[in-house]
């Protein structure tokens, strides 16, 4: 099996500046180079990680944005086998036998494709191996140095592959180039018997040969194989190792752990759990229009933009597919590309797309994206391309009767002119959500995506707010100091007891008398989870001047997380 890993590409699909970090259920998902300097770690909450880096900017995660900047690497991985399985944004793997055979061996294999993928992201290709990660033995085999135990696996892996390290959420190596900005991406490649451990293997760089994976494998610490492996117990049993889990007669492994450890079992000895599926096929749907020589002026690309518009619509009808967006993609003679996503979701017409072209060219112009005509010789546009994206089956829609005009459909003209200046994301919309802060009970969408609360909105909640809202939520909470009449800071026990009655509260050194005062509303949340528990009250406290404040208390630090009007 061969795997193509890009580290951090949740941080890769977002922009920002080193240190940057991409958060997910308020907790950091994945982090720069710069950020993991700093001591900012994958699974850290956010108060812990701006403490760690305040200059740490924070990036909620985009997965349309990972699946999109990977597709341009499955392409090129798929060049070599149209069997490619996309694990998830970043990491996808191929079964070696066939294209190994064909392209001169698994190394000249591994070499090409690292190249194309390199090509791919616009980027020189990793070396072979992280320095320092494995050692090469006279044989050609690489095995992990004895030095050192190797890093675990990213994480449990997902419900379709037990144990597959390198899944959503994990902890990424450092980047080997060192130099690299966080947004500059790069892939290690990795080849092993298994999906399992080739994962791993393109964490570390190394080819391992056939029949030789659970050496491979054996130094590797039990929790590298996930939730499904009894990891503590097989500690506490004296069996710390990938490799003394292997040993175990398999018999006896299914007796003691069952199915799950059956699994893991199969994983530790280098086996696969079920064989690759590789992603289904989209239609090929785009129109496009090449200027040769270079269209010196925008207003001709309006014209074409209608003619595409109804090729694209005609392909659609054809194939019985309608699209959740488009794609505007205008290239320029000096190399620059743009493109621009529209929502379509099968209400756009032919002159409805094209009118968004002219908008989204009219953007690009204002914005100065694009080179004055005449202002050097490699100025004008060379390509117009409309690409659907999102394809499912055109179910149809019920329009208005008699033809009238509703509003629905002004508000989206209206959307669309700003989403051409803003981007598809620049506007959002905000959706009800399940949790017991106001910061958890509602959450921002770009307009026009589906959304589907994680959890349910209207379960119980113990410990949830009164209904009286904020009217002000904090995106991150304000650190402050809360004081007794004697000065002290007043505390808050496991029991949800108050040390002293609050007298003051300190806002970036500007103390603010306390008149009135409510609470608290302990909430424990995940104790099943040591990962994800988490303890804290809220408290309600009326200041000078008639302002009303929402407060946190959290592992002894207070903070303001809204206000009242």
């Amino acid at each position: 099996m061969l795997v193509v890993w890009c580290p951090d590409w949740p941080v890769v699909a977002v922009t920002g500046d080193d240190p940057v970090a991409v958060t997910e259920g308020g907790r950091i998902l994945a982090c720069s180079a710069g950020a993991r300097a700093a001591g900012v770690r994958q699974g850290q909450r956010l108060k812990l990680a701006q403490r760690l880096c305040p200059e740490l900017e924070l990036r909620d995660r985009d997965p349309e944005a990972e699946t999109r900047r990977f597709e341009p690497v499955v392409a090129a991985v798929e060049a070599f086998t149209p069997r490619v399985e996309v694990i998830r944004p970043g990491l996808c793997a191929i079964p070696v036998k066939g294209p190994g055979r064909y392209f001169g061996g698994e190394e000249a294999l591994a070499a090409k494709v690292r190249t194309a993928v390199a090509d791919a992201l616009g980027r020189p290709p990793v070396p072979d191996a992280v320095p320092g990660a494995v050692a090469v033995e006279p044989s050609g085999t690489r095995t992990p140095e004895p030095s050192g135990t190797p890093e675990p696996s990213d994480s449990p892996g997902t419900p379709e592959t037990p144990g597959t390290p390198g899944t959503p959420g994990a902890p990424e190596t450092p980047d080997p180039l060192g130099a690299a900005p966080p947004t500059t991406p790069h892939a290690q490649v990795g080849v092993a018997d298994g999906l399992f451990a080739a994962v791993l293997a393109a964490r570390a760089g190394v080819l391992v040969p056939a029949g030789r994976t659970a050496e491979f494998l054996a130094p590797y610490p039990v929790s590298a194989l996930g939730d499904e492996a009894p990891a503590e117990l097989l500690g506490r049993l004296g069996l710390p190792t990938v490799g003394a889990f292997a040993a175990l007669p398999s018999e006896a492994v299914a007796d003691r752990f069952g199915p799950s450890g059956t699994v893991a079992h199969r994983l530790a000895r280098g086996l696969q759990p079920r064989p690759l599926v590789p992603r289904d096929e989209e239609p090929d749907l785009a129109v496009e229009q090449r200027f040769d020589p270079p269209e010196p002026l925008a207003e001709p690309l309006v014209f074409v933009g209608r003619a595409l518009a109804e090729a694209l619509h005609q392909r659609l009808a054809g194939a019985g597919l309608t699209c959740r967006r488009v794609a505007v993609e205008v290239a320029c003679a000096d190399g620059r590309t743009v493109s621009r996503l529209w929502r379509h979701e099968g209400r756009l017409s032919a002159t409805a797309l094209a009118e968004r072209v002219r908008w989204q060219l009219q953007a690009w112009q204002g914005a100065g994206t694009f080179a004055a005509a005449g202002e050097g010789p490699d100025t004008g546009f060379t390509l117009l391309r409309l690409a659907p994206d999102g394809l499912s089956p055109d179910q149809g829609r019920q329009l208005a009767l008699w033809g009238q005009a509703v509003a629905d459909d002004r508000v989206e003209r209206a959307v669309a002119r700003v989403q051409a200046v803003l981007g598809h994301a620049g506007l959002r919309r905000i959706e009800p959500a399940g949790g017991r802060g106001p910061g958890e009970q509602a959450v921002r969408v770009p307009w026009g995506e589906p959304y589907e609360a994680a959890v349910p909105v209207d379960a119980p909640w113990p410990g949830r707010l009164p209904e009286v809202w904020p009217a002000v939520v904090l995106r991150d909470p304000a650190p402050v100091r809360v004081l007794d009449a004697a000065g002290q800071p007043v505390t808050v026990d496991g029991r949800a007891g108050v040390s002293a009655r609050p007298a003051l509260v300190v806002v970036r050194g500007r103390e603010e008398r306390v008149d009135g005062w409510t609470g608290p509303w302990p909430a424990v949340e995940y104790w099943w989870d040591q990962s994800l528990a988490r303890r804290r009250a809220r408290f309600q406290v009326v200041v000078g001047g008639g302002r009303a404040l929402l407060l946190t208390v959290e592992g002894g630090a207070w903070y303001v997380e809204a206000g009242y009007d």
